[in-house]
Formats: C-alpha cells, sequence, structure tokens
C-alpha cells in the first residue's frame, strides 16, 4: 500500500505560494514587445554605495535582454555620496535633484541608493531583478498614449535635435538623455574601495526642452567625449504635475539637411 504525506495548511499555503511566484516570474521571465507600451528605467546608483554594484549588473542584464525593445534604460550617479570618500566622477547633484523629485511625486520620506523608478510611477530597490521584470512587462503592456519622435545631427561638439510629438503634450517637459552606454572604474576609497565597477547607460548630460507645440528643435552641445558609436540619445516625454513619463525614443541620427522628425 502505498502511503500518502498529508501536508498541513501553512505547508500547502507555501507550495502554492512557491508555484505562484515561480509562475508570475515565468511571465516576466524574458524582456519581450508584448504590446504597444514602453518602460523608462531610471537607476539612482553611485560609486560610493556598496549596494549599488548588484543594482549595476541586473540593469545592464536587461539591456543585453532588450535590444529592439522599447525599454529605455537611465543611470543617473547622484553626488551625495562623493563626501564619504570617493568622489563618482559620474555623478551630478542635477541628478540628486532629480531623485528628490521622485521623492516628491511618490509621496517618499527620503531617498536611497540604488533605487529605481519605471515610466515615473513605480519604485523600489534597485537589485530587485523580479520587481523590476514585473514593472517592465506591466510597461509593455499599456498602450503608448503619446508618441515621440526624435533625431539629431551634429557637426564638431553642437548640433540639432528635431522633435515630434503625437498625442496630449500639455503641460509635459521633453527630457533630453546623452547616454554613454558603458564604462568601467577603478575604485581606490570609499565602500567600493578596490573594486573595478562596470556601468551601463550613464546619462551624461539631461537637457530640458518645455513644448509649446507638437514638433520643433533645440540647439545642444554634446557632452565631452561623445561617440556616435558607444553613445545614443534617448528623449522622455514627462509630465510637469506628478512625473509620470508618457512617452519615449531613442534619437535617430540624420543628416544635416535632412533633420526633420516625422511621426
Amino acid at each position: 500500500m502505498k502511503a500518502f504525506k498529508i501536508l498541513s495548511i501553512p505547508a500547502i499555503l507555501v507550495v502554492v505560494f512557491v508555484a505562484m511566484s515561480f509562475i508570475n516570474k515565468s511571465k516576466v521571465n524574458k524582456i519581450k514587445a508584448t504590446n504597444t507600451g514602453f518602460a523608462v528605467v531610471e537607476l539612482f546608483t553611485s560609486e560610493g554605495c556598496s549596494s549599488c554594484p548588484p543594482a549595476d549588473e541586473v540593469v545592464a542584464k536587461i539591456q543585453r535582454e532588450s535590444k529592439d525593445v522599447p525599454v529605455y534604460i537611465l543611470a543617473y550617479h547622484v553626488d551625495y555620496w562623493n563626501r564619504l570618500g570617493w568622489k563618482d566622477v559620474f555623478s551630478s547633484a542635477e541628478y540628486s535633484k532629480r531623485q528628490n523629485d521622485y521623492a516628491n511625486y511618490l509621496n517618499l520620506q527620503s531617498v536611497y541608493t540604488p533605487q529605481i523608478v519605471v515610466n515615473g510611477k513605480t519604485e523600489f530597490v534597485g537589485s530587485q531583478e523580479s520587481t523590476l521584470r514585473s514593472a517592465i512587462h506591466n510597461g509593455l503592456l499599456q498602450s503608448r498614449g503619446t508618441a515621440l519622435n526624435i533625431t539629431y545631427s551634429k557637426q564638431n561638439n553642437n548640433g540639432q535635435i528635431k522633435y515630434a510629438v503625437s498625442g496630449d503634450y500639455k503641460n509635459t517637459t521633453l527630457l533630453i538623455a546623452f547616454v554613454q552606454k558603458n564604462a568601467t572604474t577603478k575604485v581606490e576609497r570609499g565602500e567600493n574601495s578596490g573594486q573595478t565597477l562596470s556601468h551601463v547607460q550613464i546619462v551624461r548630460k539631461l537637457q530640458k526642452v518645455e513644448l509649446e507645440q507638437a514638433k520643433g528643435q533645440t540647439a545642444v552641445t554634446y557632452p565631452m567625449g561623445y561617440d556616435a558609436a558607444t553613445w545614443e540619445i534617448i528623449g522622455i516625454l514627462q509630465n510637469k504635475g506628478n512625473g509620470v513619463i508618457t512617452g519615449a525614443n531613442r534619437a535617430n541620427q540624420v543628416a544635416e539637411n535632412n533633420t526633420e522628425a516625422k511621426i
């Protein structure tokens, strides 16, 4: 006669929870374009923070998986860790301010690193990979209410950004992020002393354009070291009232005499 093992109610609940967790994780195991939505992933990080390298690794993994999918990763290196022994060469007070703006939008008591914000709506600890995958999955499932097309031209260190917006752009700011795709740093002091850290999607400059009409252009000065082969330009549309991101796209480079952005 076979022996049957009777599980207690708590044990059954644990089994069910584990099974549901596996099912939920399987749905977002790979980054796929499931609809017309998008996901803007903003990581607030620092080379002076010992908890940040795992978050950098998570977003690097997502970056590798999300080729040809509307997932836009922006890594902002904040400056408030600089006073604790190591100055992050990619850090800026502007990025610390952006993180504090999100704290106000999302009614948070304080800021921290590593922190991720997705589409200006959801925030969590940046090393939580399953949470990030779920947030990206949800963003991709949603319909894209506002479309953005953006192009750029470059002559020496100067150029033009042209943009076209389809949909509601009232009370919206266009943010143009100049992004270095990869970098490594040997950290000599602070919490990560002795480590060589790898970074992806580092925001090196953030330029704001207040939208007064659906189409327009703005002059830009490219950051030092900009190289089209190893950098990219990402535009995001953000509501000024609540911080929600309503659209995003990568900029395409065009010839100087053909810089019209079209929807």
